[in-house]
């Protein structure tokens, strides 16, 4: 398998990581999906050391909130430009190994506030919504290549990302700690918890997998049933 970011430190540890847990290879890939030729280069560098590609997961980006008369341009552009563009780019250049495949299936990132806008959410609903219809538009062009295409919604989970948001927080205030931050989520959520981050992967791993492989054009919600809407 190969993963691919920017910062080649940090995948160099996530694939030891992987690697040793699975006894698998795992090949670090540094590249900006919102670079269309590093992104071209990448993949075809994975293509040539794999030999294949079956499976193309796209998760970049972070999440953007603000409420409309605090979204700047630069904010707009530079949101589209990692989680659409980002998710077009990686998938044009792995379709013609995906359509090699007899078990291709791409499974797009993105979050419940693409389907219901609570407000206050904005750059990353629109970006978001963008990305599920793209997973609806793809899986019907796609589909005749026996490719699936899903994406999954995620909510509140124990992500880098929001572990990030606690060290902020706690360099303010050194009493809260990670537990805190972990506990502020749960009243929000209905199951009063935040998830796991393998409770995401565990969904991925089955849409991608031949145990879904009658499973195509879904936007399945892992979030706690925080959601409004399916």
């Amino acid at each position: 398998m190969a993963i691919l970011a920017r910062t080649m430190s940090d995948l160099k540890a996530v694939a030891a990581e992987i690697s040793g847990a699975t006894g698998s290879a795992v090949i670090p890939v540094s590249a900006n999906v919102s670079d269309e030729q590093a992104v071209k280069s990448a993949v075809e560098n994975v293509g040539e050391k794999l030999g294949r590609i079956d499976i193309l997961v796209n998760n970049a980006g972070q999440g953007n909130a603000f409420r409309f008369e605090d979204m700047t341009n630069e904010l707009v552009e530079s949101d589209f430009a990692v989680k659409v563009k980002g998710a077009i780019f990686m998938t044009r250049y792995a379709l013609p190994y995906l359509k090699q495949s007899d078990c291709g299936a791409i499974c797009n990132i993105t979050t419940a506030a693409g389907k219901a806008s609570p407000g206050g959410a904005q750059p990353t609903s629109l970006s978001r919504a963008a990305g599920i219809s793209l997973t609806k538009a793809w899986s019907k062009e796609f589909g005749e290549h026996g490719i699936r295409v899903n994406t999954v919604c995620i909510g509140s989970i124990k992500s880098r990302q929001n572990r990030r948001h606690w060290e902020a927080a706690a360099a303010k205030d050194p009493s809260f700690t990670l537990e805190d931050h972990w506990a502020s989520y749960g009243p929000g959520i209905p199951l009063g918890r935040v998830g796991e981050s393998e409770e995401a992967g565990d969904v991925i791993a089955f849409l991608c997998s031949p145990a879904a492989s009658y499973v195509s054009g879904t936007a399945v919600n892992i979030d706690g049933g925080a959601a409004p809407v399916y």
